[in-house]
C-alpha cells in the first residue's frame, strides 16, 4: 500500500514537469535573453533602455501638444519696417520731396528726410524704382567729389546702404561706411531705407562733417545684381540752396513734368492765349 502510494506521488510528479518543461538555468536564460538560442535562433531580448529612447519619447509626446503650445523654440518675430510719417515734416524732421505737388514717401519720385538724434543723424529715403536711392552732400550743384549715401536692393530681396563717392559723373563705391541701424524695405516698386550717420566725422576726403550745410543731390536708378548703374535722370534734381540740418524744413521741388507748367514762360504764354481768345480777332 505504501508502494502504490509512493508510486502515484511519483506518477504525478513526472506529469507536471514533463507539463511545465524544465526551467532553464540562470546561464541559459542570459543568454536567450542577449544572445541567441542552441540552434541559432534568436533569443529573447530586453528592451533597450537608454537616453535615446527617453529622448525619441518626449519627443514624440511633445510633438502633438495642444493649440496654445508651441512643439519648438520659434525665433523672435522680425518687426515690420516703420512707415516713413511725413506729418512730421517741418516739425521734428526736414524733408525734401521731388515729384507731384502734395506727394508724400510712398508717392514721390524721390523723398529724403534727415533728423538729429544725439550726436547722429537718421534719414529716410525712398524712390520709384526696383534699384537703388540715393542723396549726395555737395559744395557746389554738380557731380564730383561727392559724399554720398546710397540704399541698394540686391537680387536677393534686401536692401543694403553703401557708401559711395562720386568721382565726375560715377559713383565709386567706399569699404569705409559709416552707416549704422540700417533698414531697407523694396515693396510696391519702390526702395525705402532709414539709417542713422554720425554727425561729426575725422576730416577724409569722402565724409563731409554733416554740421555743416551743402547742396543735395538726389538720385535714383536701377541696379544689375545689387550694383547700381546709371540714374534714371541725366541731370538729378539737387537742392536750390544748401541745406542745415540744423533746420528743419519741408522743400518741395516739382519733377520735370510740372516744372514746365509753372515756369514764368509758360504762365506768360497762357496768359497773352488767354487775352487773345478773349478779345477775340479784330
Amino acid at each position: 500500500m505504501v508502494l502504490l502510494r509512493g508510486f502515484v506521488q511519483l506518477t504525478v510528479l513526472l506529469i507536471q514537469s514533463g507539463w511545465r518543461g524544465v526551467a532553464p538555468s540562470p546561464t541559459d536564460e542570459g543568454a536567450l535573453r542577449t544572445g541567441h538560442g542552441d540552434h541559432g535562433e534568436p533569443g529573447h531580448q530586453e528592451p533597450h533602455k537608454d537616453s535615446y529612447s527617453t529622448f525619441a519619447s518626449e519627443f514624440l509626446e511633445s510633438r502633438y501638444l495642444s493649440d496654445e503650445g508651441y512643439p519648438f523654440p520659434t525665433a523672435p518675430p522680425v518687426d515690420p519696417f516703420a512707415k516713413i510719417k511725413v506729418s512730421d515734416c517741418g516739425v521734428t524732421k526736414g524733408c525734401l520731396r521731388y515729384g507731384k505737388p502734395g506727394c508724400d514717401a510712398e508717392t514721390c519720385d524721390y523723398f529724403l528726410s534727415y533728423r538729429r538724434i544725439g550726436t547722429d543723424v537718421e534719414f529716410e529715403m525712398s524712390a520709384d524704382t526696383d534699384g537703388w536711392v540715393a542723396v549726395g552732400f555737395s559744395s557746389d550743384k554738380k557731380m564730383g567729389g561727392d559724399d554720398v549715401m546710397g540704399c541698394v536692393h540686391d537680387d536677393n530681396g534686401r536692401v543694403r546702404i553703401h557708401h559711395f563717392y562720386n568721382v565726375g559723373q560715377w559713383a565709386k563705391e567706399i569699404k569705409r561706411n559709416p552707416a549704422r541701424d540700417e533698414e531697407g524695405i523694396f515693396e510696391n516698386n519702390r526702395v525705402t531705407c532709414r539709417f542713422k550717420r554720425p554727425l561729426y566725422v575725422p576730416r577724409e576726403e569722402t565724409l563731409v562733417d554733416l554740421h555743416l550745410s551743402w547742396y543735395y543731390l538726389f538720385a535714383w536708378g536701377p541696379a544689375i545684381q545689387g550694383s547700381i548703374t546709371r540714374h534714371d535722370i541725366d541731370s538729378p534734381p539737387v537742392s536750390d540752396r544748401m541745406i542745415s540740418i540744423y533746420k528743419y524744413e519741408d522743400i518741395f521741388m516739382p519733377s520735370t513734368a510740372y516744372q514746365t507748367f509753372n515756369s514764368p514762360i509758360c504762365l506768360l504764354l497762357i496768359v497773352a492765349l488767354t487775352f487773345y481768345l478773349l478779345m477775340g480777332t479784330p
